[in-house]
Protein backbone atom coordinates (compact mmCIF):
# COMPACT_ATOMS: atom_id res chain seq x y z
CA UNK A 1 0.00 0.00 0.00
CA UNK A 2 1.14 3.04 -0.92
CA UNK A 3 0.95 6.17 1.70
CA UNK A 4 2.84 9.96 1.97
CA UNK A 5 5.56 10.59 3.52
CA UNK A 6 7.96 13.92 3.92
CA UNK A 7 11.26 13.75 2.74
CA UNK A 8 13.38 13.04 5.71
CA UNK A 9 10.87 9.83 6.70
CA UNK A 10 12.02 8.63 3.06
CA UNK A 11 15.47 9.15 3.35
CA UNK A 12 15.19 7.08 6.40
CA UNK A 13 13.24 4.53 5.16
CA UNK A 14 15.64 3.95 2.08
CA UNK A 15 18.57 4.40 4.62
CA UNK A 16 17.20 1.85 6.57
CA UNK A 17 16.36 -0.94 3.52
CA UNK A 18 19.47 -0.05 1.05
CA UNK A 19 22.36 1.88 3.41
CA UNK A 20 23.23 5.91 3.04
CA UNK A 21 25.75 5.23 0.20
CA UNK A 22 22.07 4.28 -1.51
CA UNK A 23 20.01 7.38 -0.34
CA UNK A 24 22.79 10.00 -1.05
CA UNK A 25 20.48 11.16 -2.14
CA UNK A 26 18.41 9.53 -4.67
CA UNK A 27 15.37 11.73 -3.60
CA UNK A 28 16.54 15.44 -3.80
CA UNK A 29 15.28 17.85 -5.78
CA UNK A 30 12.34 16.43 -7.58
CA UNK A 31 14.38 13.22 -8.48
CA UNK A 32 12.52 9.97 -9.86
CA UNK A 33 14.20 7.16 -9.00
CA UNK A 34 12.20 3.89 -10.50
CA UNK A 35 12.66 0.16 -11.03
CA UNK A 36 12.04 1.20 -14.94
CA UNK A 37 14.45 4.16 -14.74
CA UNK A 38 16.92 1.70 -13.86
CA UNK A 39 16.36 -0.52 -16.44
CA UNK A 40 14.45 -3.32 -14.87
CA UNK A 41 10.74 -2.70 -16.42
CA UNK A 42 8.92 -2.47 -12.95
CA UNK A 43 6.88 0.35 -11.77
CA UNK A 44 8.36 3.00 -9.84
CA UNK A 45 9.26 2.13 -6.80
CA UNK A 46 10.46 5.49 -5.37
CA UNK A 47 8.83 8.95 -6.94
CA UNK A 48 9.28 12.58 -5.93
CA UNK A 49 6.82 15.43 -7.74
CA UNK A 50 8.18 18.95 -8.22
CA UNK A 51 6.14 20.35 -5.40
CA UNK A 52 8.76 18.21 -2.96
CA UNK A 53 6.20 16.07 -1.68
CA UNK A 54 7.58 11.87 -1.81
CA UNK A 55 5.76 8.90 -2.07
CA UNK A 56 7.18 5.07 -1.85
CA UNK A 57 6.04 1.86 -3.11
CA UNK A 58 7.43 -0.81 -1.95
CA UNK A 59 9.47 -2.53 -2.98
CA UNK A 60 11.85 0.11 -2.87
CA UNK A 61 14.56 -0.05 -5.79
CA UNK A 62 18.31 -1.48 -5.16
CA UNK A 63 20.87 -0.19 -7.89
CA UNK A 64 23.40 -2.88 -8.78
CA UNK A 65 24.56 -4.04 -5.80
CA UNK A 66 23.83 -7.98 -6.67
CA UNK A 67 25.54 -7.98 -9.67
CA UNK A 68 28.58 -5.99 -8.48
CA UNK A 69 29.05 -8.26 -5.94
CA UNK A 70 28.84 -11.37 -8.49
CA UNK A 71 31.32 -9.49 -10.48
CA UNK A 72 33.66 -9.25 -7.40
CA UNK A 73 33.45 -12.37 -6.03
CA UNK A 74 34.12 -13.59 -9.62
CA UNK A 75 36.86 -11.80 -10.66
CA UNK A 76 34.82 -10.05 -14.06
CA UNK A 77 35.86 -7.05 -15.52
CA UNK A 78 33.15 -3.89 -14.24
CA UNK A 79 29.93 -3.89 -15.83
CA UNK A 80 28.31 -1.75 -18.40
CA UNK A 81 25.58 0.66 -17.09
CA UNK A 82 22.48 0.31 -19.67
CA UNK A 83 21.26 3.41 -19.11
CA UNK A 84 22.05 7.16 -17.96
CA UNK A 85 20.57 6.80 -14.05
CA UNK A 86 22.25 4.02 -13.39
CA UNK A 87 25.32 5.19 -15.25
CA UNK A 88 25.28 8.22 -12.44
CA UNK A 89 25.14 5.41 -10.26
CA UNK A 90 27.90 3.92 -10.61
CA UNK A 91 29.82 7.28 -11.41
CA UNK A 92 29.35 7.89 -7.22
CA UNK A 93 29.89 4.18 -6.54
CA UNK A 94 33.58 4.83 -7.93
CA UNK A 95 34.22 7.44 -5.50
CA UNK A 96 34.95 4.18 -2.68
CA UNK A 97 37.03 2.18 -5.41
CA UNK A 98 40.32 0.53 -4.14
CA UNK A 99 43.29 1.56 -5.29
CA UNK A 100 45.41 -1.49 -7.34
CA UNK A 101 49.45 -0.54 -6.16
CA UNK A 102 50.40 -0.11 -2.48
CA UNK A 103 52.15 3.01 -1.88
CA UNK A 104 54.42 3.01 1.45
CA UNK A 105 54.04 5.42 4.14
CA UNK A 106 55.04 8.95 2.98
CA UNK A 107 58.34 9.83 4.25
CA UNK A 108 59.30 12.93 6.69
CA UNK A 109 60.80 14.66 3.53
CA UNK A 110 57.51 14.37 1.26
CA UNK A 111 55.58 15.45 3.73
CA UNK A 112 57.23 18.52 4.35
CA UNK A 113 57.85 18.67 0.11
CA UNK A 114 54.03 18.61 0.17
CA UNK A 115 53.28 21.39 2.75
CA UNK A 116 49.69 22.57 2.80
CA UNK A 117 49.21 20.87 -0.74
CA UNK A 118 46.85 17.36 -0.08
CA UNK A 119 46.93 16.40 -4.01
CA UNK A 120 51.01 16.45 -3.13
CA UNK A 121 50.80 13.19 -1.19
CA UNK A 122 47.43 11.80 -2.90
CA UNK A 123 47.35 8.06 -4.55
CA UNK A 124 47.87 9.48 -8.44
CA UNK A 125 50.81 11.91 -7.16
CA UNK A 126 52.89 9.75 -5.31
CA UNK A 127 52.84 6.97 -8.24
CA UNK A 128 54.30 9.24 -10.44
CA UNK A 129 56.70 11.12 -8.33
CA UNK A 130 57.97 7.14 -7.01
CA UNK A 131 57.97 5.46 -9.99
CA UNK A 132 57.47 7.59 -13.26
CA UNK A 133 60.22 10.12 -12.58
CA UNK A 134 60.85 12.53 -15.78
CA UNK A 135 57.65 11.48 -17.41
CA UNK A 136 55.56 14.09 -18.25
CA UNK A 137 52.19 14.18 -15.94
CA UNK A 138 50.01 15.85 -18.75
CA UNK A 139 51.72 13.23 -21.95
CA UNK A 140 48.43 11.85 -22.48
CA UNK A 141 46.54 15.06 -22.75
CA UNK A 142 48.03 17.39 -24.54
CA UNK A 143 45.45 18.10 -27.17
CA UNK A 144 42.66 18.34 -25.30
CA UNK A 145 42.63 22.26 -24.84
CA UNK A 146 41.91 24.37 -21.99
CA UNK A 147 38.19 25.11 -20.66
CA UNK A 148 37.40 28.75 -20.85
CA UNK A 149 37.10 31.31 -18.25
CA UNK A 150 34.22 31.77 -16.47
CA UNK A 151 32.23 34.39 -14.30
CA UNK A 152 33.33 33.98 -10.20
CA UNK A 153 35.88 31.18 -11.25
CA UNK A 154 39.76 31.70 -10.29
CA UNK A 155 41.43 32.16 -13.44
CA UNK A 156 43.74 29.00 -13.96
CA UNK A 157 47.20 29.44 -15.54
CA UNK A 158 47.72 27.22 -18.50
CA UNK A 159 50.04 24.39 -17.58
CA UNK A 160 51.68 24.28 -20.98
CA UNK A 161 52.24 26.79 -23.54
CA UNK A 162 49.59 26.80 -25.10
CA UNK A 163 49.37 25.54 -28.74
CA UNK A 164 48.37 28.05 -31.74
CA UNK A 165 47.42 25.83 -33.97
CA UNK A 166 45.21 23.98 -31.83
CA UNK A 167 41.62 25.41 -33.54
CA UNK A 168 38.96 22.71 -32.20
CA UNK A 169 36.25 23.89 -29.64
CA UNK A 170 37.27 22.64 -26.04
CA UNK A 171 33.38 21.53 -25.40
CA UNK A 172 33.54 19.67 -28.64
CA UNK A 173 36.92 18.09 -27.80
CA UNK A 174 35.52 17.00 -24.25
CA UNK A 175 32.25 15.87 -26.15
CA UNK A 176 34.66 13.41 -27.65
CA UNK A 177 36.15 12.34 -24.51
CA UNK A 178 33.44 11.70 -22.83
CA UNK A 179 32.28 9.63 -26.05
CA UNK A 180 35.55 7.60 -25.52
CA UNK A 181 35.43 7.69 -21.81
CA UNK A 182 31.60 5.79 -21.98
CA UNK A 183 32.91 3.73 -24.83
CA UNK A 184 35.98 2.36 -22.63
CA UNK A 185 33.47 2.61 -19.67
CA UNK A 186 35.95 4.17 -17.61
CA UNK A 187 33.72 5.73 -14.90
CA UNK A 188 36.29 8.24 -13.12
CA UNK A 189 36.93 9.87 -16.59
CA UNK A 190 33.52 9.97 -17.79
CA UNK A 191 32.74 11.53 -14.23
CA UNK A 192 34.97 14.60 -14.77
CA UNK A 193 34.00 15.16 -18.12
CA UNK A 194 30.10 15.17 -17.15
CA UNK A 195 31.01 17.89 -14.79
CA UNK A 196 33.56 19.68 -17.74
CA UNK A 197 30.50 19.62 -19.57
CA UNK A 198 28.22 21.27 -17.43
CA UNK A 199 30.72 23.97 -16.46
CA UNK A 200 30.58 24.66 -20.14
CA UNK A 201 26.71 25.06 -20.64
CA UNK A 202 25.97 21.54 -21.08
CA UNK A 203 22.39 20.20 -19.78
CA UNK A 204 21.60 16.74 -17.92
CA UNK A 205 19.30 16.15 -21.24
CA UNK A 206 22.15 17.67 -23.41
CA UNK A 207 24.33 14.57 -22.19
CA UNK A 208 21.77 11.90 -22.06
CA UNK A 209 21.31 12.73 -26.27
CA UNK A 210 24.94 12.46 -26.29
CA UNK A 211 24.55 9.32 -25.07
CA UNK A 212 21.34 8.44 -26.94
CA UNK A 213 21.00 10.64 -30.03
CA UNK A 214 23.52 11.66 -31.88
CA UNK A 215 21.17 13.17 -34.64
CA UNK A 216 20.14 16.10 -31.94
CA UNK A 217 23.96 17.41 -32.85
CA UNK A 218 25.35 19.09 -35.67
CA UNK A 219 25.75 16.82 -38.56
CA UNK A 220 29.65 17.87 -38.80
CA UNK A 221 29.74 16.59 -34.86
CA UNK A 222 27.86 13.53 -35.45
CA UNK A 223 30.54 12.62 -38.10
CA UNK A 224 33.19 13.18 -35.58
CA UNK A 225 31.53 11.32 -33.37
CA UNK A 226 31.71 8.21 -35.38
CA UNK A 227 35.41 8.89 -35.69
CA UNK A 228 36.10 9.10 -32.01
CA UNK A 229 34.43 5.68 -30.73
CA UNK A 230 35.59 4.05 -34.02
CA UNK A 231 39.49 4.99 -33.06
CA UNK A 232 38.17 4.01 -29.21
CA UNK A 233 36.71 0.71 -30.43
CA UNK A 234 39.29 -0.63 -32.63
CA UNK A 235 41.90 1.51 -34.14
CA UNK A 236 43.01 -1.33 -36.88
CA UNK A 237 39.69 -0.54 -37.91
CA UNK A 238 39.88 2.81 -38.53
CA UNK A 239 38.56 3.23 -42.71
CA UNK A 240 39.01 5.54 -45.29
CA UNK A 241 35.43 6.72 -44.91
CA UNK A 242 35.49 7.54 -41.66
CA UNK A 243 38.36 9.93 -42.22
CA UNK A 244 36.54 10.97 -45.15
CA UNK A 245 33.57 11.69 -43.93
CA UNK A 246 34.91 14.01 -41.76
CA UNK A 247 36.99 15.64 -44.10
CA UNK A 248 34.19 16.88 -45.46
CA UNK A 249 33.31 19.40 -42.64
CA UNK A 250 37.20 19.74 -41.54
CA UNK A 251 40.54 20.50 -42.48
CA UNK A 252 43.28 17.55 -42.48
CA UNK A 253 45.16 19.22 -39.35
CA UNK A 254 41.71 19.35 -37.80
CA UNK A 255 40.83 15.66 -38.11
CA UNK A 256 44.68 14.84 -37.00
CA UNK A 257 43.83 17.36 -33.89
CA UNK A 258 40.98 15.19 -33.00
CA UNK A 259 42.23 11.82 -33.49
CA UNK A 260 45.54 13.05 -30.81
CA UNK A 261 42.88 14.44 -28.62
CA UNK A 262 40.94 11.22 -28.77
CA UNK A 263 43.70 8.96 -28.66
CA UNK A 264 44.74 10.76 -25.33
CA UNK A 265 41.42 10.21 -24.29
CA UNK A 266 42.07 6.53 -24.41
CA UNK A 267 45.44 6.58 -22.60
CA UNK A 268 44.28 8.22 -19.48
CA UNK A 269 41.58 5.96 -19.20
CA UNK A 270 43.84 2.97 -18.75
CA UNK A 271 45.81 4.99 -16.89
CA UNK A 272 42.76 6.05 -14.21
CA UNK A 273 41.62 2.39 -14.64
CA UNK A 274 44.71 0.54 -14.67
CA UNK A 275 46.15 1.68 -11.20
CA UNK A 276 42.85 2.07 -9.86
CA UNK A 277 41.96 5.41 -8.83
CA UNK A 278 38.98 6.42 -7.20
CA UNK A 279 36.65 8.91 -8.45
CA UNK A 280 37.24 12.64 -7.48
CA UNK A 281 34.94 13.17 -4.23
CA UNK A 282 34.57 16.78 -5.39
CA UNK A 283 33.61 15.96 -8.92
CA UNK A 284 36.75 17.03 -10.85
CA UNK A 285 37.48 19.82 -9.42
CA UNK A 286 36.55 21.33 -12.88
CA UNK A 287 34.71 24.32 -11.09
CA UNK A 288 31.19 22.84 -11.47
CA UNK A 289 29.59 21.06 -8.65
CA UNK A 290 25.87 19.84 -7.86
CA UNK A 291 25.81 19.36 -4.41
CA UNK A 292 23.68 17.09 -1.77
CA UNK A 293 21.40 19.14 0.84
CA UNK A 294 24.25 18.60 3.69
CA UNK A 295 26.70 20.36 0.43
CA UNK A 296 28.67 17.27 -0.79
CA UNK A 297 29.56 16.61 -4.09
CA UNK A 298 26.60 14.15 -5.90
CA UNK A 299 26.45 12.94 -9.25
CA UNK A 300 22.91 10.98 -8.35
CA UNK A 301 20.69 14.01 -10.10
CA UNK A 302 17.43 14.05 -11.93
CA UNK A 303 17.32 12.06 -15.61
CA UNK A 304 14.08 13.38 -17.40
CA UNK A 305 11.64 10.57 -17.95
CA UNK A 306 12.57 11.15 -21.79
CA UNK A 307 15.99 9.47 -21.15
CA UNK A 308 15.74 7.51 -17.90
CA UNK A 309 14.76 4.22 -19.67
CA UNK A 310 16.83 4.97 -23.22
CA UNK A 311 19.80 2.52 -23.22
CA UNK A 312 23.01 3.66 -24.38
CA UNK A 313 24.32 4.13 -28.15
CA UNK A 314 27.66 4.50 -27.05
CA UNK A 315 28.68 2.03 -23.91
CA UNK A 316 29.05 -1.26 -25.83
CA UNK A 317 26.38 -3.21 -24.08
CA UNK A 318 24.64 -6.60 -24.56
CA UNK A 319 20.68 -6.66 -25.66
CA UNK A 320 19.55 -7.67 -22.43
CA UNK A 321 21.09 -5.86 -19.35
CA UNK A 322 20.47 -7.55 -16.08
CA UNK A 323 17.54 -6.43 -13.56
CA UNK A 324 19.70 -3.74 -12.07
CA UNK A 325 20.21 -2.23 -15.69
CA UNK A 326 24.04 -3.43 -15.90
CA UNK A 327 25.31 -4.94 -18.36
CA UNK A 328 28.13 -8.01 -18.43
CA UNK A 329 31.21 -6.39 -19.85
CA UNK A 330 31.62 -9.01 -23.54
CA UNK A 331 34.00 -11.56 -23.71
CA UNK A 332 37.20 -9.98 -25.35
CA UNK A 333 38.13 -11.97 -28.65
CA UNK A 334 41.09 -13.48 -29.52
CA UNK A 335 43.97 -10.91 -30.04
CA UNK A 336 45.55 -11.34 -33.99
CA UNK A 337 47.29 -14.67 -34.35
CA UNK A 338 50.42 -15.11 -36.11
CA UNK A 339 49.00 -15.11 -39.67
CA UNK A 340 46.70 -12.40 -38.87
CA UNK A 341 49.90 -10.47 -38.06
CA UNK A 342 51.36 -11.19 -40.77
CA UNK A 343 48.67 -10.63 -43.41
CA UNK A 344 48.46 -6.98 -41.63
CA UNK A 345 51.76 -5.92 -41.90
CA UNK A 346 52.13 -6.77 -45.78
CA UNK A 347 48.95 -4.73 -46.48
CA UNK A 348 50.59 -1.88 -43.87
CA UNK A 349 53.59 -1.73 -46.03
CA UNK A 350 51.77 -1.00 -49.19
CA UNK A 351 49.04 1.89 -47.93
CA UNK A 352 49.23 5.47 -48.18
CA UNK A 353 48.87 7.95 -45.44
CA UNK A 354 45.07 9.39 -44.91
CA UNK A 355 46.32 12.94 -43.37
CA UNK A 356 49.06 14.47 -44.93
CA UNK A 357 52.60 14.94 -43.34
CA UNK A 358 54.89 18.08 -42.30
CA UNK A 359 57.98 17.87 -44.91
CA UNK A 360 60.43 15.99 -43.58
CA UNK A 361 63.05 18.64 -43.21
CA UNK A 362 60.86 21.01 -41.79
CA UNK A 363 59.62 18.70 -39.20
CA UNK A 364 63.36 18.16 -38.28
CA UNK A 365 63.59 21.98 -37.68
CA UNK A 366 60.80 21.47 -35.41
CA UNK A 367 61.69 17.97 -33.72
CA UNK A 368 65.35 18.85 -33.62
CA UNK A 369 65.55 17.59 -29.75
CA UNK A 370 63.82 14.61 -30.55
CA UNK A 371 63.90 13.63 -34.07
CA UNK A 372 66.65 10.59 -34.79
CA UNK A 373 68.75 10.95 -37.26
CA UNK A 374 68.69 9.70 -40.88
CA UNK A 375 64.84 9.36 -41.76
CA UNK A 376 62.20 11.45 -39.29
CA UNK A 377 59.56 8.86 -38.79
CA UNK A 378 56.15 9.91 -39.99
CA UNK A 379 54.69 9.41 -37.02
CA UNK A 380 56.77 12.46 -35.86
CA UNK A 381 56.09 14.52 -39.07
CA UNK A 382 52.12 13.87 -38.43
CA UNK A 383 52.85 15.48 -34.73
CA UNK A 384 54.82 18.33 -36.46
CA UNK A 385 52.17 20.06 -37.52
CA UNK A 386 51.53 21.31 -34.13
CA UNK A 387 54.30 23.39 -32.67
CA UNK A 388 53.75 23.10 -29.42
CA UNK A 389 51.67 20.11 -28.52
CA UNK A 390 53.16 18.39 -31.17
CA UNK A 391 57.04 17.93 -29.76
CA UNK A 392 55.95 17.91 -25.88
CA UNK A 393 53.89 14.27 -27.03
CA UNK A 394 57.05 13.28 -29.08
CA UNK A 395 59.09 13.89 -26.09
CA UNK A 396 56.28 11.84 -23.81
CA UNK A 397 56.71 9.03 -26.58
CA UNK A 398 60.34 9.04 -26.38
CA UNK A 399 60.73 9.54 -22.11
CA UNK A 400 59.35 5.89 -22.69
CA UNK A 401 62.50 4.07 -23.19
CA UNK A 402 64.45 6.20 -20.15
CA UNK A 403 65.69 4.14 -17.77
CA UNK A 404 62.90 2.34 -15.09
CA UNK A 405 62.39 -0.60 -13.73
CA UNK A 406 61.07 -2.19 -16.98
CA UNK A 407 63.94 -3.15 -19.15
CA UNK A 408 64.12 -2.53 -22.55
CA UNK A 409 62.70 -6.47 -23.61
CA UNK A 410 59.87 -5.52 -21.05
CA UNK A 411 59.06 -2.43 -22.19
CA UNK A 412 58.74 -3.71 -26.08
CA UNK A 413 57.05 -6.95 -25.14
CA UNK A 414 54.34 -4.42 -23.53
CA UNK A 415 54.28 -2.24 -26.42
CA UNK A 416 54.17 -5.58 -28.81
CA UNK A 417 51.33 -7.11 -26.56
CA UNK A 418 49.13 -3.49 -27.15
CA UNK A 419 49.49 -3.09 -31.06
CA UNK A 420 48.37 -6.67 -31.65
CA UNK A 421 45.39 -5.89 -29.76
CA UNK A 422 44.84 -3.07 -31.28
CA UNK A 423 45.66 -4.19 -34.76
CA UNK A 424 48.17 -1.13 -35.13
CA UNK A 425 50.52 -2.45 -38.01
CA UNK A 426 52.43 0.88 -37.78
CA UNK A 427 53.00 0.38 -33.99
CA UNK A 428 53.76 -3.29 -34.51
CA UNK A 429 56.25 -3.05 -37.09
CA UNK A 430 58.11 -1.15 -34.73
CA UNK A 431 57.72 -3.22 -31.30
CA UNK A 432 58.96 -5.92 -32.89
CA UNK A 433 61.96 -4.47 -34.81
CA UNK A 434 62.20 -3.71 -31.00
CA UNK A 435 62.13 -7.13 -29.81
CA UNK A 436 64.59 -8.04 -32.25
CA UNK A 437 67.16 -5.72 -31.28
CA UNK A 438 66.31 -6.66 -27.50
CA UNK A 439 67.63 -10.32 -28.86
CA UNK A 440 64.60 -12.32 -29.67
CA UNK A 441 64.94 -14.02 -33.05
CA UNK A 442 61.85 -16.04 -35.41
CA UNK A 443 60.97 -18.77 -33.41
CA UNK A 444 60.70 -16.40 -30.47
CA UNK A 445 58.28 -14.20 -32.21
CA UNK A 446 56.36 -16.42 -33.63
CA UNK A 447 55.92 -18.71 -29.80
CA UNK A 448 55.15 -14.87 -28.22
CA UNK A 449 52.21 -14.85 -31.29
CA UNK A 450 51.36 -18.68 -30.08
CA UNK A 451 51.15 -20.59 -26.84
CA UNK A 452 54.21 -18.30 -25.22
CA UNK A 453 55.95 -21.47 -23.97
CA UNK A 454 59.33 -19.83 -24.23
CA UNK A 455 57.81 -16.93 -22.03
CA UNK A 456 58.87 -16.76 -18.43
CA UNK A 457 55.17 -16.90 -15.62
CA UNK A 458 56.44 -13.09 -14.65
CA UNK A 459 56.42 -11.83 -18.22
CA UNK A 460 52.86 -13.78 -19.49
CA UNK A 461 51.14 -12.08 -16.54
CA UNK A 462 52.74 -8.91 -17.73
CA UNK A 463 51.52 -9.34 -21.19
CA UNK A 464 48.38 -10.88 -19.72
CA UNK A 465 47.79 -7.10 -17.88
CA UNK A 466 48.49 -5.18 -21.14
CA UNK A 467 46.48 -7.16 -23.28
CA UNK A 468 43.56 -6.88 -20.89
CA UNK A 469 44.11 -3.01 -20.53
CA UNK A 470 44.89 -2.81 -24.12
CA UNK A 471 41.27 -3.90 -25.20
CA UNK A 472 39.27 -2.47 -22.80
CA UNK A 473 40.30 -0.14 -19.42
CA UNK A 474 37.78 -2.09 -17.46
CA UNK A 475 38.61 -5.71 -19.01
CA UNK A 476 41.79 -5.95 -16.68
CA UNK A 477 40.15 -7.49 -13.45
CA UNK A 478 41.77 -7.47 -9.93
CA UNK A 479 42.85 -10.77 -10.10
CA UNK A 480 44.95 -9.87 -13.15
CA UNK A 481 46.76 -7.02 -11.85
CA UNK A 482 47.40 -8.32 -8.49
CA UNK A 483 49.01 -11.72 -10.21
CA UNK A 484 51.50 -9.64 -11.73
CA UNK A 485 51.70 -7.21 -9.22
CA UNK A 486 52.83 -10.46 -6.75
CA UNK A 487 55.63 -11.11 -9.94
CA UNK A 488 56.95 -8.06 -10.26
CA UNK A 489 56.52 -5.09 -7.99
CA UNK A 490 54.79 -1.94 -7.78
CA UNK A 491 56.69 0.14 -9.45
CA UNK A 492 57.16 -2.26 -12.56
CA UNK A 493 53.19 -2.29 -12.37
CA UNK A 494 53.25 1.54 -12.62
CA UNK A 495 55.30 1.86 -15.53
CA UNK A 496 53.51 -1.24 -17.31
CA UNK A 497 50.27 0.67 -16.91
CA UNK A 498 51.89 4.17 -17.77
CA UNK A 499 53.52 1.85 -21.42
CA UNK A 500 50.58 0.78 -22.17
CA UNK A 501 48.55 4.40 -22.00
CA UNK A 502 51.20 5.43 -24.14
CA UNK A 503 51.31 2.85 -26.98
CA UNK A 504 47.32 2.93 -26.64
CA UNK A 505 47.81 6.71 -27.76
CA UNK A 506 50.54 6.16 -30.32
CA UNK A 507 48.46 2.83 -31.73
CA UNK A 508 45.66 5.17 -32.21
CA UNK A 509 46.85 8.38 -33.90
CA UNK A 510 49.09 6.57 -36.38
CA UNK A 511 46.10 3.80 -37.64
CA UNK A 512 43.71 7.07 -38.05
CA UNK A 513 46.33 8.19 -40.20
CA UNK A 514 46.47 4.79 -41.64
CA UNK A 515 50.58 5.55 -41.82
CA UNK A 516 52.08 2.67 -43.97
CA UNK A 517 55.32 1.33 -42.30
CA UNK A 518 58.54 2.54 -43.33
Amino acid sequence: MKRDMDRAELRDRVVTRHGACFSDWVVATGLVVSATAAGCGRQPDVIANPEGVTSIREPALVVGPAARSAAAADDLPRPTPATRPVMKRLLEDMKDRAERIPLPEPTPEERAVAGDDPQALSYETRLRTLYLAGTPPRGYLGFGGMPPQRAGVPVRQPVEKPDPALSLDYAFKTRLFWIASRTNNCQYCLGHQESKLLAVGMTDDDLARLDTEWTAFPVAEQAAFTLARRITLAPGDVSDADVEACLVHYAPQQVLEMALSVAGNNAINRWKEGIGVPQAAGGGGSGWALTRPDGVHSYLTATSERYALTPSQVAVIDATPAPDGLCATPQLPAPARAAEVRAGLARARSRTPRLPLVPEEEARRLLADVAPPGTVPAWMRLLAWFPEAGPRLARSLAVGGAPSELDPLDRALVRWAVARRNRAWYALDLAERDLRHAGLDETALADLAGDQAQVTSARRALLVVADALAASPVSCTDGQFQAALTATSPATMTRVVHEVAMESLFDRFTEAAGLPIE
